[in-house]
């Protein structure tokens, strides 16, 4: 009986060896077969993840290549020319179509003003009206009827001509800056009968004595020819070389004083003949300033 139940014992021992083997192996196959499903369900997580940081990398960079476009299309619109001239030379001749050169505008050359003349006519714009005949004739209306008339003359001729008063407010012996080509005081002589004659001269302080007296001298032979007066030099007074409105204008201006004649002596030519008096001045500037011989 005993050696019954040993080997029945040693059966069912062997039995439970062998039942726990198949379920070992059963827990490994288990085992293999569960791995494969959590790598399968683990690559599609993956796959999203990277999906997804390729997404925001190819968002970024379009969002740089953007701007980059920009940029280049404002850089082009600015500096087309320098755009096509860094292409290489195939691309150039198609790049003008794409970006067309701007329209070039000329720059207006200014035109240079005409020359500017200042005729300044003997006392008028005060109360002081000058010398004055018995008859009434006045040194102011002679003065300002010839300077007007050598005004009109000089403009038709192209210049730019100012007609100043004798204390005029662009005169200033401290500033000094009024500054035309030629400046030009116009006087007339005394209401006496024993001197005739009509007198030119030029400021003694002058700080450009030769322009002065190129201007003296054009202005006096010009004059002498259209008024038919002699000149009487010898009568050229203090008040004539230290004349105010010759330390009033620019030093570099140059400048003179002129003494159409005598208001008794030479009656007839300052009432009647002051085209030709105007003419003499208008020559005689006009000569100065294009450089004339003057002789």
């Amino acid at each position: 009986m005993k050696d019954d139940s040993d080997l029945s014992g040693a059966k069912a021992k062997d039995e439970s060896i062998l039942s726990g083997a198949k379920h070992s192996r059963r827990m490994r196959l288990a085992g293999k077969s569960i791995a494969p499903t959590d790598e399968r369900a683990e690559n599609p997580l993956i796959r999203r993840e990277w999906l997804h940081r390729l997404a925001r990398f190819f968002q970024v960079a379009g969002v740089i290549a953007l701007f980059a476009a920009l940029v280049s299309v404002v850089f082009a619109s600015q500096r087309p020319a320098q755009v096509i001239a860094l292409a290489p030379a195939p691309v150039q001749t198609i790049l003008p179509a794409i970006i067309p050169l701007p329209t070039l505008i000329p720059t207006a050359t200014p035109t240079p003003l005409p020359p500017l003349i200042g005729l300044l006519a003997g006392h008028s714009g005060g109360a002081d009206t000058g010398a004055i005949c018995p008859d009434g004739l006045r040194e102011v209306d002679i003065t300002t009827d010839v300077a007007q008339r050598a005004k009109n003359l000089l403009e038709a001729r192209g210049y730019r001509v100012d007609i100043l008063a004798e204390f005029d407010k662009r005169l200033s012996a401290v500033k000094r800056d009024y500054s035309p080509q030629a400046f030009l005081a116009i006087h007339a002589d005394s209401c006496i009968y024993y001197a005739s004659g009509y007198k030119v001269a030029r400021a003694d302080n002058s700080a450009i004595p030769q322009d002065d007296d190129w201007l003296v001298k054009c202005v006096s032979t010009a004059y002498a020819a259209a008024a038919q007066l002699p000149l009487h030099e010898g009568s050229i007074t203090r008040d004539m070389t230290h004349y105010h409105g010759l330390n009033e204008i620019d030093p570099q201006s140059p400048g003179a004083i002129l003494e159409l004649g005598f208001l008794g002596s030479d009656k007839d030519a300052l009432k009647h003949r002051r085209d030709a008096l105007a003419l003499g001045i208008a020559e005689g500037l006009d000569a100065f300033v294009r450089g004339g011989a003057c002789q």
